[in-house]
């Protein structure tokens, strides 16, 4: 995959910062669509000025093609606003929509729909207008430094007790694997443990650490193996405070009853919001790599997608240690969108329900308690450099929400852009983060 920018992809990803302004986007050239319907947005990068017009063009490759051309459904509108569903007919020389030009910063998104040769296919672009001046709707509390400040203390007050189990299964000639737990706050005064995989590479060291952080979801782990061999002290987390070996049938079970719906869980009280009890884990976790005999006292570097990009954020803004970071599709950012008339993050508070009421009532205090927890206000407090990754097609973790996360952050940045992409990497991505992590880690070759 070649990037299309006017700078060169691979500078900007070896060296953050080094070969573009502050924070310019590097964008990646949509793939084969794959199916015979296809979108195509005027301009390569999906992006444009502030009221500048705009088009896609619908294609549908068949032969033959249709006289009476073929019936294309598709809805038109801000992101996750898209309105109701119209019908249109691309002939067999295509069919060009015009795309209303917002007139705030803002993403209108197309998804389209035909039935062509049997199957039902779907398609969907996403074109941002001046992405980089989106502001955050969520607040920033004047007491969020304290609230946190008070919370690392809470923390201090509970004696880790960490325990180590080796994992032999996992290990092999290159790292030593074990299971790690430790003391963490709970809820109501109680204390909870959390669970990782440590990987440490074999030798004497000092080696660079890196922490690695989940997605959304309740699941096992074996642990960051791959690039401990590279030579970097690996600690995987969960978050949910249960241990990451046990059999599926636990995870299936937690998801869909007692932890179904974790993200929601105490939202309308800061001091038990089920983030609290996560974030202060992982800052334990940190404090665990940047403690240990091992560590070269260099390089701590905090990664994950989602939900972990959005703890990368939250470690490195909280946690002075954390050296750098890698975050895709952060999640809880700029929750309060729905609130707004505009997309807000995973997982979706506020959005509008069926009768245009938002959900999560009622919605004052939940709000309040979303100030102290959103990736906005972690990300304005950022000071280390940071590699982004999004798509435009995301319906997870909208583009809107990612880009008023991103948008305040002063500290060197790099944003990677795939426009076609939803909420996922690619292979080639993958490939670009490790390189930078490998080159933050000093262990590139």
């Amino acid at each position: 995959m070649k990037p299309t920018c006017a700078l060169t992809l691979l500078v900007l990803t070896l060296a953050c910062g080094n070969a573009c302004p502050q924070g310019a986007p590097v964008f990646l050239p949509p793939a084969a669509s794959g199916t015979a319907l296809t979108l195509t947005p005027g301009r390569a990068d999906w992006t444009y000025p502030l009221g500048a017009p705009a088009k896609v063009r619908v294609s549908v490759a068949l032969d033959p093609y249709p006289a009476a051309g073929v019936t294309l459904r598709y809805r038109l509108g801000p992101e996750m606003f898209e309105g109701p569903e119209r019908t249109a007919v691309v002939p067999a020389e295509g069919l060009v929509l015009p795309v209303p030009a917002p007139p705030t910063p803002a993403f209108m998104r197309l998804i389209a729909s035909a039935d062509v040769a049997g199957q039902s296919l779907t398609a969907m672009a996403t074109l941002g207008f001046a992405p980089d001046k989106i502001v955050p709707t969520q607040a920033n509390p004047a007491d969020f430094d304290a609230f946190w400040t008070r919370q690392k203390a809470a923390l201090a007050q509970v004696p880790p007790e960490y325990r180590l189990t080796p994992a032999p299964e996992l290990s092999n000639d290159k790292i030593e694997v074990s299971y790690l737990s430790f003391r963490n706050v709970g809820g109501s005064g109680v204390t909870s443990r959390f669970y990782g995989v440590l990987a440490l590479p074999r030798g004497a060291g000092p080696f660079p650490a890196v922490l690695e952080l989940p997605g959304s979801g309740i699941m096992a782990q074996t642990g960051a193996r791959a690039l401990a061999e590279k030579g970097a002290m690996t600690l995987q987390v969960g978050i949910h405070g249960i241990p990451l070996n046990l059999a599926p049938e636990v995870y299936e079970s937690l998801a869909g009853g007692a932890l179904f719906g974790y993200s929601r869980i105490n939202l309308d009280d800061r001091e038990n919001y089920y983030f609290r009890r996560v974030n202060l884990g992982v800052l334990r976790a940190a404090d665990y790599l940047a403690t240990h005999p091992k560590w070269n006292r260099q390089q701590l570097l905090a990664m994950g997608g989602s939900q972990g990009g959005m703890l990368s954020i939250m470690v490195a803004a909280l946690e002075p240690r954390v050296t750098a970071l890698v975050a895709d599709n952060p999640g809880l950012s700029d929750v309060t969108g729905y609130l707004s008339g505009r997309a807000g993050g995973w997982p979706g508070l506020f959005r509008p329900g069926p009768d245009g009421a938002p959900t999560d009532a009622p919605v004052a205090p939940k709000a309040a308690t979303t100030a102290y927890y959103d990736t906005v206000n972690f990300a304005r407090r950022l000071r280390v450099p940071g590699f982004y990754f999004w798509g435009y097609n995301d319906v997870i973790t909208p583009p809107t929400s990612t880009f008023a996360a991103y948008n305040v952050i002063t500290a060197p940045k790099q944003l990677t852009i795939a426009p076609a992409q939803g909420h996922d990497m690619s292979p080639e991505q993958l490939d670009m983060v490790q390189q930078w992590v490998l080159r933050q880690l000093g262990l590139a070759k």
